[in-house]
């Protein structure tokens, strides 16, 4: 079966499930985007390096995969304050093992620190966002309307640069990307998303609205480009396998993860 065939099968096949826990909402959902987290997580430890759970007893990287999921069910009781609360005691409990093994004569690395908080803030505050986004007004609407719009945008972007690409984007961290396929999943994002907007969020101005747009069809693509660097220095192709046709699940949510934030910033603050 060619890999164009199974991503379609994979995605058609988890669709209904997805949208039945967003239309649930709650726990369910929050639920469901922790383990979405606890899975994006180890497979970042996989990419960036990190002496990671079955390969030493690095103890920061364990504490990410219990503290990143427990940021996103912090999400449920819609309490941004819980979310920044759980970031920064996963950043003092990093410190303080790291700070006890130093003090033990065990060898210690600054590095492993960062690449530890990075991962708190890279996946779980975005999913948790999504979360929080999901309990506000018009929740359920914005949610799909994320998901559309960063989905469509790289459906289109994978069609456009199949057909028309011809200049590279950015070469030295994807090579396939072309500024062709940039420009048909900006289109396509836009296009789905004024639909979807049309139908259910007709009340937004459509002035903000265009500015959405742009800020999620920049940011998604730079989502993708973004953990594609991170493979890259890592030298992996693909962040997992759990996903047939799609690879890992960082693979299918990377560009998600960098358009979750600006999705809420216009839910929450701007519109």
């Amino acid at each position: 079966m060619s890999m164009h065939r199974q991503r379609w099968i994979t995605g058609l096949l988890l669709l209904p499930a997805v949208i039945g826990l967003i239309v649930a909402g709650g726990l369910p959902l929050a639920l469901f985007a922790a383990l979405v987290c606890a899975l994006s997580q180890f497979e970042y430890l996989r990419i960036v390096g990190s002496r990671g759970p079955g390969k030493s007893t690095d103890a920061t990287s364990w504490l990410l995969l219990a503290t990143g999921p427990a940021i996103v069910l912090a999400a449920n009781w819609a309490e941004p304050g819980l979310v920044a609360v759980g970031l920064a005691f996963n950043l003092v409990l990093a410190g303080i093992l790291t700070t006890v093994a130093f003090g033990a004569g065990r060898s210690v690395s600054v590095d492993a620190v960062a690449r530890q908080v990075l991962g708190s803030v890279y996946l779980a505050l975005p999913l948790a966002l999504i979360v929080l986004m999901r309990q506000g007004q018009d929740g359920t609407a914005w949610v799909f309307w994320l998901l559309l719009m960063t989905f469509s945008g790289d459906i289109g972007a994978f069609y456009g640069g199949s057909y028309f690409g011809r200049h590279k984007l950015c070469p030295t961290v994807s090579p396939k990307k072309t500024i062709e396929g940039a420009l048909g999943g900006l289109g396509a994002s836009a296009f789905i998303g004024a639909v979807f907007k049309a139908l259910f969020l007709a009340h937004l101005p459509w002035d903000t609205t265009l500015a959405l747009f742009l800020a999620i069809g920049v940011t998604a693509p730079l989502g993708d480009l973004f953990e594609s660097m991170l493979k890259r220095v890592g030298h992996i192709k693909d962040s997992g396998v759990i996903l047939p046709g799609h690879g890992g699940m960082l693979d299918r949510i990377d560009a998600l993860i960098f358009a979750a934030p600006v999705a809420y910033l216009f839910n929450a603050f701007i519109f």
